[in-house]
């Protein structure tokens, strides 16, 4: 699928921490007691060794010539500028070059510099309605320097806002199959999803590789190229305020999340031998004898997480189907699919647990062994089924494990 990308100014790459260094130069001796000097002094005796009569005033050497530097991005005096706008400069020498942005009352803004790409960014929105001032110094090193200011004015409040949330919160535990989901109140425009993209940073400790993917216009996931490392801490940073969405609408605010990854609690599902294997932190320590769909109602081959737990519930499949349709009380439901499948306990069919598939679809496991399953499992806890008859469709549920990380990874705007 070809996307076309329309470049913008604003658009922010990867940012470099680089702490400005402001570095003198210094005058080196030649260790000769009689220098001489250029347009000045008594050039016989410079020549020949012999001393001056100390009458010839020496005159100063002229000022090195300074370097360029200039505020390329905003213009001077720009007005309506975004807030979560960028500073681009130019200097010949950027590596002894420091960026400075103050408000109007000179309290300076805290930002990076990007030497590199000679770009200072700041760490969050600007205020909205504000003048700026920018001063890039290219201090004194050898030879080269420089100084310049430039003011600018951010854009007022924009009215047409997009809200940014996620579904986990702040401290909430998790399994290892869990995606983290950003969602926006609006669709943001396919040319905008890249810089989106770039502004939302996944920190995880222990480091582990992973992507984001659009599931949909409204909605994004980060999922790592395997399942997360047990006990991991993950720190989501989204950086949207008053960033340009399309359309005129605007990031209305930053959001971080801190979230923490439980033990590794994973379940795999046979057809062929009618048995969940269950393991934590790669250990097995349960294995559960299950009935699947039967062949008029399929269970689904493929990977899934559990989505949402519930100890007691009811089953009801009369509004979509009254004829064939039935009502029945479920005990330790675990939802796992969209579409209405889940791990559940069923008493009556225990007498084909292990051996024929007898359900609507879903993986029936005795009362005992559901209330043992419900006792421990977690929300982003991961189950693969094999060998039924019919394949996981791609985003029944959360099924950002059900693909291989390459092919994930094309879901990504980057």
């Amino acid at each position: 699928m070809s996307i076309s990308r329309v470049r913008r100014p604003w658009r922010f790459a990867a940012v470099a921490l680089i702490a400005g260094t402001v570095l003198l130069s210094s005058g080196c001796g030649h260790g000769d007691k009689s220098p001489s000097w250029q347009g000045g002094g008594d050039s016989s005796a410079a020549a020949g060794g012999g001393t001056g009569s100390g009458n010839d005033a020496a005159s100063p050497s002229p000022s090195p010539t300074l370097s360029t530097v200039a505020v390329v991005s905003p213009a001077a005096d720009a007005t309506n500028v975004v807030a979560a706008i960028e500073v681009k400069y130019t200097s010949e020498d950027p590596e002894n070059t420091s960026v400075a942005v103050t408000d109007a009352g000179g309290n300076e803004v805290k930002g990076t510099l990007d030497k590199d790409s000679k770009v200072w960014r700041p760490d969050k929105a600007l205020a909205y309605g504000t003048k700026y001032t920018v001063t890039v110094n290219g201090t004194a090193s050898e030879g080269k320097g420089g100084s310049t200011t430039s003011t600018f004015t951010t854009m007022a409040k924009p009215s047409k806002i997009i809200r940014v949330t996620s579904f986990l919160g702040d401290g909430q535990v998790v399994g290892v199959g869990m995606p983290l989901i950003i969602k926006f109140s609006r669709a943001i425009p396919a040319s905008y999803r890249d810089d989106v993209e770039r502004r939302m940073t996944v920190t995880a400790t222990p480091s582990q590789e992973g992507s984001w993917g659009w599931i949909s216009p409204t909605e994004v996931h980060y999922r790592p190229k395997v399942f997360w490392k047990a006990n991991s801490k993950v720190f989501t940073d989204v950086r949207l305020a008053g960033v340009p969405l399309g359309n005129g609408y605007y990031g209305k605010s930053d959001l971080t999340v801190d979230t923490k990854i439980g033990r590794s609690f994973v379940m795999t599902v046979s057809n062929k031998t009618k048995q969940m294997t269950v393991k934590q932190d790669g250990k097995v320590i349960k294995t559960i004898p299950v009935s699947l769909g039967k062949k008029s109602t399929p269970s689904s081959s493929g990977t899934m997480v559990v989505m949402e737990k519930a100890r007691h519930t009811v089953f009801d499949t009369t509004d979509t189907d009254p004829v064939n349709g039935y009502k029945t009380p479920i005990d330790f439901a675990q939802r796992i699919t969209w579409s209405g499948q889940f791990i559940h306990a069923a008493p009556w069919s225990e007498g084909k647990q292990g051996h024929v598939n007898v359900s609507h679809g879903c993986v029936n496991v005795s009362e005992a062994m559901g209330a043992w399953l419900f006792s421990r499992t977690m929300m982003g806890d991961p189950i693969t089924v094999s060998g039924t008859e019919e394949k996981l469709k791609q985003g029944n549920g959360w099924t950002d494990f059900n693909v291989s990380y390459s092919a994930w990874k094309k879901l990504s705007y980057l």
